[in-house]
């Protein structure tokens, strides 16, 4: 349930083509449905605009796969974030109008109609290692609504290769940016562009690195005012702020 299916259910029992108790059936799992193993939030876009969000990580593929086809039920746009492949053969079996983004480790299923995109995120990694979180970020924000620019493979060890992009980087209205090793390419964005950077910190690099905490305290350093950090490798939280901000922008 959305705001747009719940002024759609309203506007019919107005005209009288739905009759008020039919109405109450369809809203009976307000304000969540509960599976006992999970309690789905299916109104949880009407609160914040954006709909709930399956962590597939430490959950079992088959409460995956039911909590995936609860959710489409509903008619929404469906992602589980970090799938693995026994999870997403789960998904596909149940939902097979998903898809699985294996990169990512994301499954997505697109039910909405076609629209104008809400605002325009551009997503940065500093090198081809840093992809499964920026495609994670990516898929997140394309079906979230916004329009989504990627831009990989431009840190700052080839420093020409940022500044080639800088018109693109000028039309956005959030940047994520995703970078392991001293994590140095948010702070160097955030000097070129007038709007927020979210930084995603990635568990990439050697020893020193410590599995991303290193760039994580190097982002969390960056003399760029309009930097601001999520957790390793969490692209997804990094595209849910940045489509919040591409809407409130766009408006």
């Amino acid at each position: 349930m959305n705001k747009t299916s719940l002024l759609e259910l309203l506007a019919e029992v107005q005209r009288g083509t739905l009759t008020p108790e039919q109405a109450s059936g369809r809203l009976a799992n307000l304000p969540f449905e509960d599976l006992d193993y999970a309690k789905i939030d299916h109104h949880r876009s009407l609160r914040n605009g954006l709909p709930e969000v399956i962590y597939a990580a430490g959950k079992s593929p088959e409460h995956t796969s039911e909590i995936f086809a609860r959710m489409a039920a509903t008619g929404i746009d469906v992602l589980a974030t970090r799938a693995d492949e026994a999870t997403a053969a789960a998904v596909l079996a149940a939902t097979p109008t998903a898809k699985y983004h294996q990169q990512a480790r994301a499954i997505t299923l697109r039910q909405s109609p076609p629209a104008a995109p809400h605002g325009h995120v551009a997503v940065l990694c500093a090198g081809t290692s840093d992809l499964p979180a920026a495609e994670e970020a990516a898929i997140t924000a394309e079906l979230f609504g916004a329009k989504v620019t990627r831009l990989y493979d431009v840190g700052v060890a080839g420093i020409h290769r940022l500044l080639a992009q800088r018109d693109i980087l000028a039309t956005a209205n959030a940047v994520i940016v995703c970078a392991g090793m001293e994590g140095a390419l948010p702070s160097v964005v955030g000097g070129l562009v007038a709007v927020p950077v979210i930084a995603v910190p990635t568990s990439v690099g050697y020893g020193a690195s410590f599995s991303g905490a290193a760039a994580l305290l190097g982002m969390l350093n960056s003399c760029s005012p309009n930097v601001c950090v999520v957790n390793i490798d969490n692209g997804f939280g990094a595209a849910y702020t940045a489509t919040m901000i591409a809407r409130a922008s766009h408006r």
